[in-house]
């Protein structure tokens, strides 16, 4: 072996030992959020309204809360993020405003969550008068998601080869035509990794949801958008921190635990689902 090859070979197991250790913590964050959790969990568990100060019953309404919130966050953002990403793409050429657009828009998803949280109760919740309601809370982490949205399908938008644009043009096709029936075809599989990584992190934010819309123990599932809901991260840091017994209430928030990451993890496998049934759609088209 050279001594190019031997510092290769060095290399290269560098990196893959790196990989290792990143895959191996993970793996030890699941396992321990596993074996503890799921001991507790049954069908009362994920069934029942919650009782006895919420060391008793079950997360029903909080499961409940933060689907529905995942969905008003997603029913803003994905669409609004997307025409965005399709105007700085397609639309808008490279100049000052483009970069000043795609600066701020980086800068957005530096925000801290807590801020978003302080936004959203001042706009959504005092000034707009939607009160702590499923429609502010979505609404807040709609925003959240956005930088991400908008990122990730621009990528998405300049993968597409230009010689798809320029034959469509060719064929007759206006900007419009050739954005809907060929850039886009292309582009949504990869477009869809920007939903999945959005639902994952709004499906974890505590701050936003604490403000705008989360309530500590309302044992009833929501009847509108402008309801108060129980949500999964905001029922596991009360039953970590205060307002409960802290003994009693550990196994319930590492159950709680085990079901928000469950949760997260079906979502993206139905999303990742979706992106490969797409992707072969357009590879046969």
């Amino acid at each position: 072996m050279t001594g190019k090859q031997l510092k290769q070979s060095i290399a290269f197991n560098f990196f893959r030992l790196i990989s290792l250790m990143v895959v191996a913590v993970l793996f030890v964050i699941l396992g321990f959020i596993i074996l503890k959790g799921i001991k507790v969990i049954n069908w009362e568990f994920l069934t029942a309204m919650p009782k006895d100060g919420m060391t008793g019953g079950g997360i029903y309404p909080a499961i409940i809360g933060t689907l529905c919130l995942i969905a008003g966050s997603m029913t803003f953002a994905f669409p609004v993020g997307v025409l965005s990403a399709i105007y700085m793409n397609e639309y808008l050429k490279e100049s000052f405003l483009k970069r000043f657009i795609r600066t701020m828009t980086n800068n957005l998803a530096g925000i801290p969550s807590i801020v978003f949280g302080l936004f959203g109760m001042a706009l959504f919740v005092n000034t707009l008068k939607f009160g702590d309601s499923i429609l502010a809370g979505s609404l807040t982490l709609g925003l959240m998601a956005l930088p991400v949205i908008i990122r990730t399908t621009e990528e998405a938008l300049k993968s597409v080869d230009d010689t798809l644009r320029i034959g469509s043009y060719a064929l007759g096709a206006t900007r419009l035509q050739t954005i809907r029936r060929v850039v886009l075809p292309v582009a949504f599989p990869n477009i869809l990794t920007g939903l999945i990584l959005s639902i994952g992190r709004v499906s974890g934010e505590t701050a936003p949801i604490l403000f705008t819309v989360a309530v500590y123990f309302l044992p009833k599932l929501p009847h509108g958008i402008f309801d108060q809901v129980m949500a999964l991260p905001y029922h596991l840091y009360v039953l970590t921190t205060s307002g409960t017994n802290v003994t009693e209430s550990r196994p319930m928030a590492y159950g709680t635990a085990f079901v928000l990451i469950m949760l997260v993890l079906i979502l993206n496998l139905l999303a990742n689902l979706i992106r490969r049934i797409a992707g072969k759609k357009t590879k046969m088209n």
